[in-house]
């Protein structure tokens, strides 16, 4: 007899998940690992294939992490800083560019070579096409932020999440309708306007809006979650997932709100509840059982997509660090802040799971979605690890090992 069928209260379902949410980075802390590993081997434990305290089909647990996952993606867009991708553009473009597309090629070879149809495989090339600066921290914390690598990595971030996202919604709407030559046309005609009217339009207005009426934190909170919920609905409104509008509103308010005591609250509250609770509802999709036969039955594949995405990081350093001659020192600084997939992958990896077409195949399947959890697993313990010796051999001063435990960036945020 599991918990879920003693019937709890959900006060007392609350509560437990509560206590998780306290002690999961105390945890995660002494054992040297990302706080996103411990959410979601705490969402394995207390889910519907673990003790039940959760159900199945709780409709606040999926809220949460709904509005979480939101909230991650508008944080990643909150912490893109403009000014420094501003700084390196031309650098910052080209290494995005670079970066994304040698893991998009890797991802999607690997796609074919399991037998994945054109689109997943695309998909799949997609998921390890981003990457999420977690281990900034120790860069920042060393003070070595101003490093023109560092700068270039930073600004290369909203290229490889902005493309990755477009994949996303492109591959979604050819699953779910087929390809027509037409119907894609519309689709990046609706994105192309999309981003426009985002960037364009609803920045613009925002920013407005919090001249005028943003003058205390709690009229600021509530035009920022306002953006959030415009942006993700205007999304869903063209057919698009709900993440592309909520980081492109991110983006679009960045400069009116990064220094504001209301970002700081909003990230508090994010970052300390709905975020946690989209990476312990992650958790809930995990039966270890199959989770485990899957691992056995496709390691070839695990092993493939793992050293896909850590050979491709790191050519896309060396190619791009090498033609810029920096040494091998920033090289390998630039490959270690680049490997880490975690926000961006593993939102695009479940939108992609839960995509359904009229034949009721999924987009991606349970195979590959457990794939991309290890995938996250071992970058976000890596890319972090790497960093912080890359850190040391650079001079920097002695980098805190706190931030290494986040999945979050600067201030506990997460980074994109």
């Amino acid at each position: 007899m599991d918990i879920a069928s003693l019937d709890l209260p959900p006060m007392a379902r609350f509560g437990a998940v509560l206590f998780l949410l306290l002690f999961t980075p105390y945890l995660t802390r002494r054992l040297h690992l990302p706080s996103v590993v411990g959410y979601i081997i705490a969402g394995v434990v207390v889910g519907p294939h673990g003790l039940g305290i959760v159900p199945k089909h709780g409709e606040v647990a999926n809220f949460f992490a709904d509005l979480g996952k939101l909230l991650l993606m508008f944080f990643v867009g909150l912490e893109v800083d403009l000014r420094q991708f501003r700084a390196q553009r031309d650098k910052s473009f080209l290494f995005g560019l670079v970066t994304f597309g040698l893991p998009m090629i890797a991802g999607t070879a690997v796609g074919f070579l399991f037998g994945y149809g054109t689109v997943s495989a695309l998909l799949i090339g997609s998921l390890l096409a981003s990457h999420t600066l977690i281990a900034y921290p120790i860069v920042m914390n060393a003070g070595l932020t101003r490093l023109p690598c560092v700068t270039v990595v930073v600004g290369a971030t909203i290229l490889t999440d902005m493309l990755s996202l477009l994949m996303l919604a492109i591959c979604l709407t050819t699953h779910r309708a087929g390809f027509e030559p037409v119907a894609l046309a519309v689709q990046l005609g609706e994105l192309a306007v999309f981003i426009v009217v985002m960037v364009f339009v609803l920045g613009p207005a925002g920013r407005w809006a919090f001249d005028r009426m943003g003058q205390t934190d709690e009229a600021s909170f509530t035009l920022m979650l306002a953006i959030v919920a415009l942006g993700a609905t205007f999304a869903e409104a063209l057919k698009l997932e709900g993440i592309l509008g909520a980081f492109l509103a991110g983006l679009a308010v960045n400069e009116a709100v990064r220094d504001t005591q209301a970002k700081e609250k909003i990230e508090f509250l994010g970052n300390n509840l709905f975020v946690p609770a989209f990476f312990i509802v992650t958790g809930f999709l995990v039966d270890l059982h199959v989770f485990a036969a899957t691992l056995w039955s496709n390691a070839a594949m695990v092993l493939a997509v793992v050293l896909g995405l850590i050979g491709s990081k790191w050519l896309a350093a060396e190619i791009t660090g090498r033609a810029w001659r920096y040494p091998a020192i920033e090289r390998g600084l630039m490959a270690a802040l680049t490997l880490p997939q975690v926000a961006a992958t593993l939102a695009a990896a479940l939108v992609g799971y839960q995509a359904v077409n009229k034949a009721g195949e999924r987009l991606i399947d349970t195979p590959m979605l457990n794939t991309v959890l290890v995938l996250v697993i071992v970058t976000s313990v890596l890319g972090p690890v790497l960093t912080e010796r890359y850190v040391k051999r650079a001079g920097g001063k002695a980098a805190r090992r706190r931030p290494v435990h986040s999945v979050l960036g600067r201030s506990g945020q997460p980074a994109a």
